[in-house]
């Protein structure tokens, strides 16, 4: 973990140094908010329908898995690499208000944000108890259909954001 928080620290810091109206900073957030967005289109259009029409145990317990294995590095620098970027991104269209691209960087980075702490306010937490869930336990089946449901829909939430953000980010791109 310490390299992910050296590697995230070392790409603030490029960040920083580079011009904020650089046109491939924006085509970048594009990228990383499509590329975070495509994952969780595939969870929203089949791998949780996938994982649902598995009887409760063996979906519950490929979940618990799959949310074990889903950090890994790759992702974690794509994921929260982009929240960096998009935090620089809205920052710098907040200081240069008025400028033709500005109101679309400040829409992508927040939309990008908002998935963001949807994930920690939300995701995160469902994942975390679903994880302490004994498959085989009594009413463990109920919970997971619960979480199921509940996890899939919201999730849509964070993929229409991703999406959008990612729109936003080509248009204020145009507009360079």
């Amino acid at each position: 973990m310490d390299r992910l928080a050296d590697s995230l620290l070392t790409a603030l810091m490029t960040i920083r140094n580079l011009s904020m109206s650089s046109p491939t900073l924006t085509l970048i957030a594009a990228l990383g908010a499509g590329l975070a967005g495509g994952v969780f289109f595939a969870f929203s259009t089949f791998v949780m329908d996938g994982l649902g029409r598995l009887p409760d145990r063996a979906g519950l317990a490929a979940m618990q898995q799959i949310n074990k294995a889903a950090p890994t590095p790759a992702f974690m620098v794509l994921w929260l690499g982009t929240a960096v970027l998009c935090v620089a991104i809205g920052i710098s269209a907040v200081r240069r208000w008025g400028e033709p691209p500005a109101v679309w960087l400040l829409v992508g980075a927040g939309l990008y944000l908002a998935m963001m702490i949807l994930t920690f306010a939300y995701h995160i937490p469902q994942n975390d108890a679903l994880a302490l869930l004994d498959p085989t336990a009594p009413g463990s089946g109920a919970r997971w259909r619960s979480y199921h449901s509940t996890w899939t829909a919201v999730n849509h939430l964070r993929t229409l954001a991703c999406a959008a953000s990612s729109v936003a980010f080509v248009v204020a791109y145009r507009l360079t």
